[in-house]
C-alpha cells in the first residue's frame, strides 16, 4: 500500500466535499474512536473460538470497519504532519528493544 498515494487520494475526496475545515486532527481522532468501537462491536459478544471463525459476512462487516479506522489513522498522520511509515519502522525498532525474543 502506497501511503502518501492514499493520503492524495483522501485529500481529494475531502476537498471534493469542501470538508477540510472538519478534519482536523482532533476530530478525526475522535472520529476514528467511533470507528474502532463499531470494529469492536463485531466481537463484542462472541467467544474466543467465534472471534476467529468469522463467516462471509462478518468478515465482510470487519474489512469495512478495518478500513474505516485505517482511512481516519491515514489522514490524521496527514494532518498532523506525521511520516507514518517512518513512525512505524520506529516503532518496531522501538518494540524490538522493549520486547526481545525469548532464548
Amino acid at each position: 500500500m502506497d501511503i502518501s498515494a492514499l493520503q492524495r487520494r483522501l485529500r481529494q475526496f475531502s476537498a471534493d466535499r469542501d470538508w477540510q475545515p472538519y478534519q482536523t486532527p482532533k476530530n478525526l481522532a475522535m472520529a476514528m474512536t467511533v470507528e474502532a468501537a463499531e470494529l469492536l462491536e463485531i466481537f463484542q459478544w462472541l467467544t474466543p473460538e467465534q472471534s476467529v471463525a468469522l463467516d462471509d459476512e462478518q468478515r465482510r462487516h470487519l474489512g469495512e470497519e478495518l478500513s474505516d479506522v485505517l482511512l481516519y489513522l491515514v489522514q490524521i498522520a496527514d494532518h498532523g504532519g506525521v511520516d507514518l511509515e517512518a513512525a512505524v519502522e520506529r516503532k518496531l525498532a522501538l518494540n524490538a528493544i522493549k520486547h526481545p525474543p525469548r532464548s
